[in-house]
């Protein structure tokens, strides 16, 4: 099975161009981020033509997470046991899907952004971390055998090396100590990175501005967190940099994942 994740920035401006990648990547499964639509907006005809079906949750133009596969979800759910949300009202955002495909447990991600270390969306960043991580100990304590993955954009950056000059981040989110501690604390209860082993050095995200994807001015910031029984399957890994190039890109690029031996090329 070969799996992927991509924060696609807008579906219904990138329809075209995630549709084409998905059959010329030859994808089973991809777990999407950003689609900025309702149910009634997603433009689902283009990928059953592509020859996918799609699980979404998109409640506004913000946010939105989907799947898109050849294989049929089972068991979808549209967010984890104490998932906060943010606001006066504490509404939750839809920044979680799950669902099983062939046994194998997906969860496509939009981790929130932070914004500032002194706002608001910072401490529901942390809180929303915290609550996935009891979820995702939960799961292995109650079925350690259960290949998961927990895929999707992580707006967090591990290493100082995940960035193009660390300095140009002092004192700002996505690299602060309680963020790199809440990511850390997903390999301590046993969810590993299945991809820096395979693909060590590269980024994921370049800024639209300041000419950052030219200069390579970008972020390593997706990420597919495998339990044990998910990460012993991965075969190959690759972050696919050429899908920040041409018209309309996404600012963020797929991040793919082969399970089990396969004689598909992972041509791009």
């Amino acid at each position: 099975m070969r799996i992927a994740t991509w924060n696609v920035n807008s579906i219904r401006t990138r329809v075209a161009r995630v549709t084409d990648w998905l059959q010329r990547a030859d994808v089973d499964v991809l777990a999407m981020q950003e689609i900025k639509c309702r149910q009634n907006q997603f433009p689902f005809a283009a990928f059953e033509d592509a020859g996918y079906e799609v699980t979404m949750h998109g409640l506004n133009q913000w946010n939105g997470v989907a799947f898109a596969s050849r294989i049929p979800a089972d068991d979808v759910e549209t967010e984890f046991a104490g998932m906060p949300g943010f606001g006066a009202d504490g509404a939750r955002e839809a920044r979680a899907l799950g669902a099983t495909f062939d046994g194998i447990r997906l969860w496509s991600l939009y981790v929130p952004n932070g914004r500032e270390i002194d706002n608001p969306h910072y401490t529901y960043k942390l809180e929303w971390l915290d609550a996935l991580a009891e979820n995702a100990a939960g799961w292995l304590r109650d079925d350690p055998d259960a290949s998961i993955a927990l895929m999707g954009d992580w707006n967090i950056v591990p290493f100082d090396s995940d960035v193009w000059d660390i300095a140009e981040f002092e004192g700002k989110t996505h690299v602060t100590p309680p963020e790199r501690e809440a990511f850390a604390r997903f390999a301590q209860i046993g969810y590993a990175d299945v991809v820096r082993p395979l693909v060590p050095t590269g980024y994921t995200y370049w800024d639209y501005q300041q000419l950052r994807f030219p200069r390579n001015e970008g972020m390593r910031i997706d990420f597919v967190l495998g339990s044990p029984a998910f990460a012993s399957q991965v075969s190959d890994a690759s972050i696919d940099r050429d899908e920040r190039k041409g018209a309309q890109p996404s600012d963020h690029v797929p991040v793919v994942v082969e399970l089990g031996e396969s004689d598909r090329p992972m041509v791009f």
